[in-house]
């Protein structure tokens, strides 16, 4: 399966795109465009939304859209283009919370559930590869407001995009298991806890707790706690703590 990945075409065309710039293509006669741009990305987002990523193709927009798949070309050069119209709408359209204090901490969780409501209600975007992220106004101003939570912190300003990108790219892992766990529970029509419970006759035949003490205590304490071997809010409510510990240790170095 091709991975979906934003910046994967020309990005003079993207950003042209993207920031409302004429091209040599905009400039050709033709008949008066009736749709925006903006409504052929909310068509696409809508339907991977509704059917994931992989149901985003130039055809099924064009007939969401009620255009012809050649009409819609008029609007988007590509995939790979409408794919990058999609990733910066739906940055631009973001939600942003209100920090529980003033602290860079609160201001950094809060950018870090922003991002984490931003998957759940767009769950195909974890699987999609930013590298090279797509240069819009959407993520721009996103870009501009994540960093401003931590940039009284008194590190250096290669250290603050690396400290934004250890933190988002720990919610968007966390998305990712989610959304696996979501799938795996859709596809068997079980919750963990059923099917713990519908194989634990075959696990205790093949699993020795004198052998791994430590694993049988620990595993049945998570499987109690979670009703399950993993649970995401836990996952996320801990591993978020920790990412944020990590940086206070850089941040007091760094400020001392």
């Amino acid at each position: 399966m091709a991975t979906n990945r934003s910046g994967a075409e020309d990005p003079a065309r993207t950003l042209a795109l993207l920031w409302g710039t004429p091209t040599t293509a905009a400039g050709r006669r033709g008949p008066r465009q009736a749709l925006s741009t903006a409504q052929v990305a909310t068509a696409a987002i809508e339907l991977a939304d509704a059917e994931g990523v992989e149901a985003v193709t130039m055809r099924r927009v064009a007939q969401v859209l009620g255009l012809s798949p050649m009409a819609l070309y008029t609007y988007v050069p590509g995939k790979a283009e409408l794919l990058d119209l999609m990733l910066d709408t739906v940055y631009a359209r973001m939600p942003r919370s209100t920090p529980a204090d003033d602290g860079w901490r609160a201001r950094a969780a809060a950018v870090a559930d922003d991002n984490r409501a931003l998957y759940r209600a767009h769950p195909w975007m974890a699987a999609v590869s930013t590298s090279r992220p797509p240069l819009g106004p959407g993520l721009m101003a996103k870009y501009e407001y994540e960093l401003q939570a931590l940039d009284s912190t008194g590190l250096d300003d290669v250290e603050l995009n690396a400290a934004l990108t250890h933190l988002l790219g720990f919610v968007q892992t966390c998305a990712r298991m989610a959304a696996d766990e979501r799938a795996v529970q859709q596809d068997s029509a079980m919750s963990d806890k059923q099917w713990w419970a519908g194989n634990a006759e075959l696990l205790a035949r093949v699993f020795d707790p004198e052998r791994y003490p430590t694993a049988a205590r620990v595993g049945a304490a998570a499987g109690e706690a979670h009703s399950g071997a993993y649970g995401p809010a836990h996952a996320y409510e801990f591993g978020l703590g920790r990412v944020l510990d990590g940086l206070a240790a850089l941040i007091e170095k760094r400020t001392h």
